[in-house]
C-alpha cells in the first residue's frame, strides 16, 4: 500500500504526528542545511573506491583501485584543528594519527556522487572511499558514516557525517586525475629497480606495461634512466627472473635484466633489508655456530 503521508501537501493529524512535519517543511529544511553547508564547507573531493579482487572471507580487497574524483561541497566537523592523537614519535619513526568528520548534504551528494559513480553500496558515502582535502592536501579515508545526526529532524534525514581518518596507503591503483593524489602512488609505493645489462634496444615509456619474457611478471614503469640502464617499476604482478628480457608494451623497448633488485636494497628507502643486513653484521658474527656464547669453552668443561 502506498504511503499517502509524504505525498500529501497537507496530510492527516495521524502522518503529521508520524512525520513531524510536512513533505513542504522537509524540504525547506533541506534546502536550508544545504545552503549552509555551500557557504560554511569546504571544497573537497569524493574518491569512489572499486573492488579489483575481494576476499570473500573477510571482505577485504588488498588490490583496491581508485579511478575517478567528484567535487563535492562538505563541511568540517573539526574547524579548530585534526581530531585524532596527531603526530607521535615512536621507535619506528613518526606516525600521524589525524582524525576528522566531514559533513556532506545528501541532495548535494546524490547529484554530485552517486548519479555519477558507481559505488560498492549505492545511495550513501562507502566506508573505504576517499575524501582529498585541497586546502590541506591531506587524504582522508571514509571509517564510518552516520545517517541519523541530528536525529529525524521533521521526520527525516538530511546529511550523511563521515568519519574519516588519514588515508595509509598500501599499493592501491591510483588514477583519480587530481595530479597531488596520483603521485602519491609513485611517492609512497612499492617498487621495483631493474637494471640492464648493455646491448638492449629501445627506451621504455612512463607508465606503459613491461612484461617479463620468460616469467610473464608485468610492471608499470615510474622512471627509466637511459644511461645507468635502471628501470622502476611498479603496480607488480608476478616475479622477474634473473637474466630474462623484458619488453614494453607501447614503446617495444627490449632489454636482458642484470642486476634485479628484489628488495629495492640499493636505498635506505625502501625495505631497507639490506642495510639491516649490514648493520647486524657489524654486531653479530653469524658465521659462529652460536654468536651468543663461546661452544669451545663450554666443551673444556666437560
Amino acid at each position: 500500500m502506498p504511503d499517502t503521508c509524504n505525498q500529501s501537501p497537507d496530510p492527516s493529524p495521524s502522518c503529521r504526528l508520524r512525520l513531524n512535519g510536512t513533505t513542504a517543511e522537509q524540504n525547506l529544511l533541506e534546502n536550508l542545511i544545504t545552503e549552509s553547508i555551500d557557504i560554511y564547507g569546504q571544497d573537497v573531493y569524493y574518491i569512489p573506491r572499486t573492488l579489483v579482487k575481494e576476499d570473500d572471507l573477510f571482505k577485504e580487497d588488498t588490490m583496491s583501485k581508485f579511478e575517478s574524483s567528484h567535487p563535492i561541497r562538505a563541511y568540517c566537523n573539526t574547524v579548530d584543528g585534526w581530531e585524532g592523537q596527531g603526530d607521535l614519535l615512536t621507535k619506528f619513526g613518526i606516525r600521524i594519527e589525524d582524525k576528522t568528520t566531514f559533513v556532506v548534504s545528501r541532495k548535494r551528494f546524490t547529484s554530485a556522487v552517486d548519479d555519477n559513480a558507481s559505488l560498492i553500496v549505492e545511495g550513501r558515502p562507502n566506508e573505504g572511499d576517499l575524501i582529498w582535502a585541497p586546502f590541506s592536501s591531506d587524504l582522508y579515508e571514509i571509517k564510518f558514516v552516520e545517517h541519523e545526526k541530528p536525529f529525524y529532524q521533521l521526520g527525516k534525514g538530511y546529511v550523511w557525517e563521515m568519519k574519516c581518518e588519514l588515508f595509509q596507503y598500501s599499493n592501491e591503483d591510483l588514477d583519480t586525475g587530481i595530479l597531488a593524489v596520483d603521485e602519491i602512488e609513485d611517492e609512497d609505493g612499492y617498487t621495483l629497480d631493474l637494471t640492464f645489462a648493455p646491448g638492449g634496444t629501445g627506451n621504455f615509456s612512463n607508465d606503459e606495461v613491461v612484461t617479463g619474457s620468460t616469467s610473464g611478471a608485468t610492471g608499470e614503469v615510474v622512471s627509466w634512466n637511459p644511461t645507468t640502464r635502471k628501470l622502476v617499476l611498479n603496480k607488480l604482478t608476478g616475479i622477474f627472473r634473473d637474466n630474462e628480457i623484458v619488453v614494453g608494451e607501447d614503446s617495444n623497448a627490449s632489454w636482458a635484466i642484470n642486476v634485479l633488485d628484489s628488495f629495492n636494497m640499493e636505498t635506505f628507502e625502501g625495505a631497507q633489508n639490506k642495510y639491516f643486513e649490514v648493520q647486524g653484521d657489524m654486531i653479530l658474527d653469524f658465521s659462529e655456530q652460536n654468536p651468543f656464547g663461546d661452544i669451545g669453552n663450554m666443551g673444556d668443561r666437560f
